[in-house]
């Protein structure tokens, strides 16, 4: 099964897609659009291209487990995943994952102007990996 991990922000959407056995999340792509209309049109291409069977999509939960002002958006865009592709979107805790994503970058020494370009694809390679392990380990 292919799943595509998706990081939603304002204005970027950070993509990584698992392989065929669903246990390694890799880096893909970041996709700046307008309006979801413009961005579930650009989707629509890798999920043709990439086979995608499944999404998996960062729920920003507060750090003490609440869901955030951001939660009600996501919500939003998964609702339309689902109607545009008819497939299952997953939720994944995102919490922490940009900060995570950015001490990666950083101890890779990337440049910040480079960091700023591929966060949103490394913080979505981290929420679908996150994904992965923990229903690799609950079969």
């Amino acid at each position: 099964m292919i799943y595509l991990g998706l990081d939603l922000g304002s204005k970027t959407l950070g993509i990584s897609i698992s392989d065929r056995t669903s246990t390694i999340a890799t880096s893909l792509d970041v996709i700046r659009y307008k309006d979801y209309d413009d961005l579930l049109e650009s989707l629509s291409k890798i999920v043709i291209e990439r086979k995608v069977d499944s999404f998996v999509l960062g729920n920003p939960i507060n750090l003490d487990g609440s869901l955030s002002k951001r939660s009600e958006e996501t919500f939003k865009f998964k609702k339309l995943l689902e109607e545009k592709f008819s497939k299952d979107v997953y939720m994944q805790d995102e919490r922490l994952s940009t900060v995570e994503a950015e001490r990666i970058l950083i101890s890779n020494d990337t440049k910040r102007k480079n960091r700023k370009k591929v966060i949103d694809k490394v913080a979505a390679t981290i929420i679908l990996q996150g994904y992965l392990d923990r229903s690799n380990n609950e079969k």
